[in-house]
């Protein structure tokens, strides 16, 4: 896969696992839903960070 169709399944995969825990909220256990909504908001920062500067790059 070339980089910019790995940082493409980053992105799908990282909003979501972001939308997924908001339709489950109601179903996580209170011990994992704090860790995991940290990881979401990790992985959907680092996904808008890499995705501008993949832009700026130029690579298109």
């Amino acid at each position: 896969m070339t980089e910019s169709g790995s940082l493409f399944a980053f992105i799908i995969v990282s909003f979501a696992f972001a939308f997924i825990l908001i339709l489950k909220k109601d179903t996580i256990a209170p011990p994992f839903r704090r860790g995991l909504a940290l990881l979401s908001i990790v992985m959907v920062a680092s996904a808008f960070t890499l995705l501008i500067i993949h832009f700026l790059r130029g690579a298109a």
